[in-house]
């Protein structure tokens, strides 16, 4: 329950992020819940592991955004792209290639993907936000930010980053609720008409993306820098989120030994070969796992149950439809920022130089920026030097003074 409780919030940021692709937003919603009961059922009932599956943040909006957005392929190609990734960790994984390539790979260059990762999250956060728009001279610039959306957003942002600070279970799925709710009673997103509006037995349908991917589409596109994309990310995300996870469950020996770990991998790349033909993006295991392992959860019990859990989200399908982009922004933001501090650990300004980065593309409002990377770097010292660790509290003093 711990564990579904943190990660929850990918039943309603995953969706939206698909819906910007074209892809529907009812079998988006089907298809992300399917994928995590799916991963998540195999990976507790065949690896025996505590770690749940669903898709994964940053290739989501990698496939939305640059495949289907930049690129302009339709979201089917995208789909194709997706299963040959997942075809090609598969083959990664059980020739025990996977190390190799690995190892071959420059650390520099592994921690440059997952802060690039990170930062693009972020950045569609901000999109989603309305705190960054588009401008034809400078390509985006600072948006109205005195607008109701944006407002709501940001004191979403706070309100997460608060909940996060005081280590409160669900941190994200809370904000994500509270501000899509604050903009129903403000007028900003359509409210509920009724229980059907909120709860239904009749289920999201799969119809309209299951085993719609156009693999020969991805084919005659030639699309192989995607592909190494998908399947470079996959690898390295999973597999140091597994070996993290391992480690803190004490499911690591002395040896560094860890036993299963061959069926967690290959659990992850069917997963994502199912995940291409349900019609959703690349599923991972999820570093939330982290909350039900520190509250006992030390078997593939953990992971089932977590997968019954996203199956009875299934009725609160219309719920979910009615969360506006503004109301999953703060958790992209945050989300983007954790990302990048996997990559980034130890600087006690680490979030305000983050929140610097993110917002540099935006010419026209370069003092503003300037200004609200350095009052948060401020904060984030003050407050660092009286916890002693990095918290999103600093976060906070970014957006009020934003």
């Amino acid at each position: 329950l711990t564990t579904f409780v943190a990660m929850a919030y990918i039943i309603f940021v995953n969706p939206s992020i698909l819906a910007d692709a074209g892809i529907p937003k009812e079998a988006a919603i089907a298809a992300t819940v399917w994928s995590a009961v799916i991963g998540s059922a195999a990976m507790g009932l065949w690896a025996n592991f505590p770690v749940a599956v669903a898709p994964g943040m940053g290739l989501n909006a990698f496939f939305a955004y640059y495949v289907c957005g930049v690129l302009g392929l339709h979201w089917t190609v995208a789909l194709g792209a997706v299963f040959f990734s997942g075809i090609v960790f598969l083959l990664l994984t059980v020739t025990h290639v996977r190390q190799l390539l690995i190892d071959a790979v420059p650390m520099n260059l592994k921690y440059a993907i997952v802060v690039g990762i990170g930062m693009f999250i972020a950045f569609i956060g901000l999109q989603n936000a309305g705190i960054v728009v588009k401008n034809d001279a400078t390509v985006v610039a600072l948006g109205h930010v005195t607008q109701p959306g944006p407002l709501l957003a940001c004191c979403g942002l706070m309100l997460t980053a608060g909940l996060m600070a005081r280590n409160v279970q669900g941190s994200l799925l809370i904000g994500i609720l509270v501000t899509a709710v604050l903009g129903m009673v403000f007028g900003v997103s359509p409210a509920p008409s009724g229980i059907d509006s909120v709860m239904s037995f009749s289920l999201p349908s799969l119809a309209p993306t299951l085993m719609q991917l156009d693999i020969m589409g991805a084919l005659k596109y030639g699309i192989i820098s995607i592909i190494f994309t998908f399947t470079i990310v996959e690898l390295f995300d999973n597999m140091g989120t597994l070996i993290g996870l391992s480690r803190k469950a004490r499911l690591m020996d002395d040896k560094g030994h860890i036993e299963n770990l061959d069926k967690a991998l290959v659990t992850d790349s069917v997963g994502t070969v199912v995940s291409s033909f349900l019609g959703t993006s690349t599923v991972t295991s999820y570093v939330e796992s982290a909350a039900g392992i520190s509250q006992g959860g030390r078997t593939g019990l953990t992971a089932l149950t977590v997968a019954v859990l996203f199956a009875a989200s299934l009725v609160f399908a219309p719920l979910i439809g009615l969360v506006p982009a503004f109301a999953t922004a703060p958790a992209l933001l945050i989300v983007g920022a954790l990302v990048q501090k996997r990559a980034l650990r130890g600087a006690q300004i680490l979030r305000p130089l983050l929140l610097d980065m993110d917002q540099r593309p935006l010419p026209p409002a370069e003092p503003e920026v300037l200004q609200a990377g350095d009052h948060q770097a401020v904060v984030g010292v003050i407050h660092y030097d009286f916890r002693s660790q990095c918290t999103p509290s600093g976060s906070v003093s970014a957006t009020v003074t934003v």
